[in-house]
C-alpha cells in the first residue's frame, strides 16, 4: 500500500523524505544520498510504461493514475511515495483511492517563505512567482527530459492554497499535517510523532528506536544536506536556463525569512492572497 509524503513544491518535502528514508531504510538511521531514492515520486514515467497514453497530451496519464497504483500495490508491500499533486480528481480521474493508499503526511510551509524558494528554483521574478503560486491550473513536469518523455511525469499542483486544502479536507485516507516551521524548531519531537503516525497507520507493531531516530535527525540537518549537494550534486536539482549550470536545490533552508528577503509590496500581496490559510495555520 502507498503512504504519501505530500506537499506543495519547495515546502520541505525533500528534508522530510531524508528523515523518513534514513529511519526506515537504514540499520542505524544515518542518512546518505542514495537512500532518499528509496522514496520515489508519483506520478513518474516508469509507472505508465504498461499503458497506452499520449506523452504529448498534458493530462493523458491521469487516466491511469489508479491503475498505475494498483500495479505498484500488487505485492501489497508498504511503499512511501513523494507527490506534489493536489488531492482529488482531474478530468474525472481520481488521483488516488482507499484501495491503494493507506495514509499520508502533508508538510505545509508559510507561502511567504515558499515564494523565495520558488523564485530561485524556477528562475522567476516577484510577479511571476506570485502568479505561479496563485494559478489554480498549475502543473509541473520534467522540462529537462521533455524531448523524450513529454508530459509523462505530469503533476497537477494547482495553487498553493488549493493544494494544501485538497489534502486537508479529504477524508478518504488518514493524514497528518505538519508545518515545516514546527519540524524546523522541534525536529526530534515532531519527527517522533511522524514515526508514531506512520507505524500506527501501517500497523507496524514495533517500538520507536530512539537512537536511530536521533541519528536520522542529526544526519539530515540542512547544512549537511547542502554540503553534500555541493560535494556530490543532487539528483533533483535542475539546470538553469540562463547559465546552463545546476541551480542549488538546497537554497536557504532555515535562513529563509520572508521578512528580511521580500520587498514590502510582495509581502503585502502574498499575505493578502493567502490570508485565510495563513491565519488558519497560525502564520503571522
Amino acid at each position: 500500500m502507498i503512504f504519501w509524503i505530500a506537499s506543495y513544491p519547495k515546502s520541505g518535502n525533500t528534508w522530510l523524505r531524508a528523515l523518513i528514508s534514513s529511519y526506515y531504510y537504514t540499520e542505524d538511521g544515518r542518512y546518505h544520498q542514495k537512500i532518499i531514492k528509496k522514496i520515489g515520486q508519483f506520478p513518474e514515467k516508469r509507472h505508465f510504461t504498461s499503458f497506452d497514453y499520449n506523452k504529448n497530451i498534458v493530462t493523458d496519464t491521469t487516466k491511469f493514475w489508479i491503475k498505475a497504483q494498483e500495479k505498484i500495490n500488487e505485492d501489497n508491500k508498504l511503499r512511501f511515495f513523494k507527490t506534489h499533486n493536489a488531492f482529488g480528481a482531474l478530468n474525472n480521474n481520481q488521483f488516488t483511492d482507499v484501495k491503494n493508499s493507506i495514509g499520508a503526511i502533508y508538510i505545509v510551509r508559510d507561502p511567504r517563505n515558499v515564494i523565495t524558494s520558488i523564485k530561485n528554483h524556477y528562475e522567476l521574478n516577484d510577479d511571476q512567482a506570485l502568479t505561479w503560486m496563485m494559478n489554480q491550473n498549475n502543473y509541473i513536469y520534467d522540462v529537462s527530459n521533455f524531448k523524450n518523455d513529454g508530459y509523462s511525469d505530469f503533476q497537477y499542483i494547482s495553487s498553493w492554497n488549493i493544494n494544501y486544502k485538497s489534502w486537508k479536507v479529504q477524508n478518504k485516507i488518514p493524514i497528518k499535517i505538519i508545518k515545516y516551521e514546527d519540524l524546523l524548531n522541534q525536529t526530534f519531537v515532531v519527527f517522533k510523532d511522524i514515526v508514531k503516525f506512520i507505524n500506527k497507520t501501517n500497523k507496524l507493531n514495533e517500538k520507536i528506536n530512539i537512537d536511530k531516530l536521533k541519528n536520522s535527525v542529526n544526519s539530515t540537518f540542512f547544512e549537511k544536506l547542502k554540503k553534500d549537494e555541493e560535494k556530490n550534486g543532487f539528483s533533483e536539482s535542475i539546470t538553469s536556463k540562463k547559465t546552463n549550470t545546476k541551480i542549488p536545490f538546497f537554497f536557504l533552508g532555515p535562513k529563509n525569512n520572508w521578512r528580511n528577503i521580500l520587498n514590502k509590496e510582495l509581502q503585502i500581496k502574498i499575505s493578502e492572497t493567502f490570508k485565510s490559510e495563513t491565519s488558519e495555520l497560525g502564520y503571522k
